[in-house]
């Protein structure tokens, strides 16, 4: 039961990672990557679609994006959606794909993408820390209705905390690794 508990709280904990890798891949560095329109949507036929399902994706280099649509229809529709979103990009329509070159980023910018980073990250290690209070009170739990013994159970919290400890590493070093992506120049 203990066992059960435990790696149900490591693939939560895993889960928290994840989420917090998807949400740094959307803040945008000085570099173009596709990560960066995975949230965007866009008013298809009357249904907003995420753009990723639209359209295919190509870094040609370092700060240009171009997009080329599935279908020819929707271009309109993508480079609105484009516009309209909070990236402050400007995007170009040739007829055939969508050029995006991204602009140089301004040191008030980068600490202001720093700032949303640490928040992100701040999110994340509370999403680690709530699935360790869960967790505990299961094992808890168990130790007071008598279904494991105590010395079970304080080896169940120190593993749990030590599980805590490298979900809440992990998500230093991600921290770590955006802030200097995002400060590089």
């Amino acid at each position: 039961m203990i066992d059960d508990t435990l790696l149900e709280a490591e693939e939560k904990m895993d889960t928290a990672i994840e989420f917090a890798k998807e949400q740094f891949a959307g803040i945008r560095t000085g570099r173009a990557n596709a990560g960066m329109f995975a949230s965007l949507e866009v008013d298809y036929y009357g249904a907003p679609t995420p753009l990723q399902q639209l359209a295919s994706f190509n870094i040609p280099d370092a700060r240009t994006v171009l997009i080329t649509p599935f279908d020819k229809g929707s271009m309109a529709a993508i480079e609105k959606s484009l516009r309209e979103s909070d990236l402050g990009v400007n995007p170009s329509n040739d007829g055939n794909a969508i050029r995006i070159v991204m602009p140089t980023l301004t040191e008030e910018r980068r600490r202001d993408y720093v700032k949303l980073a640490k928040t992100k990250a701040e999110d994340a290690r509370i999403s680690v820390r709530g699935v360790r209070r869960k967790a505990k009170e299961q094992i808890d739990r168990l130790v007071k209705d008598g279904d494991v013994g105590e010395d079970e159970g304080s080896r169940a919290e120190k593993e749990l905390e030590s599980l805590t400890k490298k979900h809440v590493d992990l998500v230093d070093q991600l921290l770590a690794g955006k802030e200097s992506e995002l400060l590089e120049v």
